[in-house]
């Protein structure tokens, strides 16, 4: 099985491992099966114990199991960040907001980087996460007073995701080696200079990005257009990963990654509508 992506090689690999072990002949207390020897030494026929039951096969992922899977991890995190909305009071927002988004990046970057896929890591971010979006969504309307700008970014987000699993089904985008690497180039260098910028502003250097302006809006368009494609790419991990036949499990990485995605571009599309109730 040939992929351009190297962690889905390496996943494909061991699940080939998984689905061979196990299968070898194995005679009784766990030593190797022997054939019973026939009258006057002729060879025999093999033995009952020889070919005992092999053990369950490991289950190969299907879209069905990631789609069930991101709607698991959706519904989490929006009843966390209904929960948190509801129970944080707005005197804490602030503690609350920054927590979430420190445990949140945290908890991502164990995931991204394991080679093991972890359900019980994938849902305790989707938990954090949904107290990250919830203090955000509550900062924008009850504080900064955008009234209805949550359903709008909302109604927005799944637009755009909708949009483009059209246009990846239909082909329109394709997940070439060539569009693979601008895109882990781009998200590389959208996130370094989303550092910067949150250093820069942490001594008082305000360089524009984040503000009601003309190079805040480009910024926020340029990420909400990164963010789109991105799920292009999780599509790909998708298809590569059941086509590959790798194991069940690893559906909660597939959904992990559409779930970044989705808040990303929610987070974005909520700032650039900011901007515009901003003038009125």
């Amino acid at each position: 099985m040939k992929t351009s992506n190297p962690v889905l090689a390496r996943l494909g690999q061991a699940a080939e491992r998984e689905r061979a072990a196990g299968y070898a002949p194995a005679g009784p207390y766990g030593q190797p099966g022997y054939a019973q020897p026939g009258p006057y030494g002729q060879p025999g026929y093999p033995s009952a114990d020889m070919y005992p039951a092999a053990p369950p096969t490991v289950q190969p992922m299907t879209i069905d199991d990631v789609v069930v899977k991101t709607v698991m991890l959706l519904g989490i995190t929006g009843l966390s960040a209904v929960a948190a909305w509801n129970v944080v009071p707005d005197a804490l927002l602030g503690a609350a907001w920054i927590g979430a988004a420190i445990v949140g990046l945290v908890l991502g970057l164990v995931i991204s980087f394991s080679r093991m896929a972890n359900p019980a890591l994938v849902i305790a971010y989707a938990v954090v996460e949904g107290v990250f979006v919830g203090m955000v969504s509550k900062f924008f309307t009850n504080i900064a007073g955008y009234q209805g700008i949550v359903l709008q970014a909302v109604i927005a987000t799944f637009g755009v995701f909708f949009l483009m699993a059209a246009l990846y089904k239909a082909r329109v985008i394709r997940a070439t080696p060539k569009f693979v690497r601008g895109m882990v180039a781009a998200m590389v260098g959208v996130f370094a200079v989303m550092m910067i910028n949150l250093v820069l502003s942490l001594f008082g250097v305000e360089t524009g990005l984040r503000s009601n302006g003309g190079l805040g809006i480009i910024f926020s368009l340029v990420c909400i257009v990164i963010a789109s494609l991105s799920f292009v790419l999780s599509f790909h991990e998708v298809e590569e990963g059941v086509r590959m036949g790798l194991p069940q499990r690893y559906a909660w990485t597939a959904a992990f990654g559409i779930l970044v995605s989705l808040i990303w571009l929610y987070l974005e599309i909520l700032r650039l509508l900011s901007y515009f109730q901003g003038d009125d």
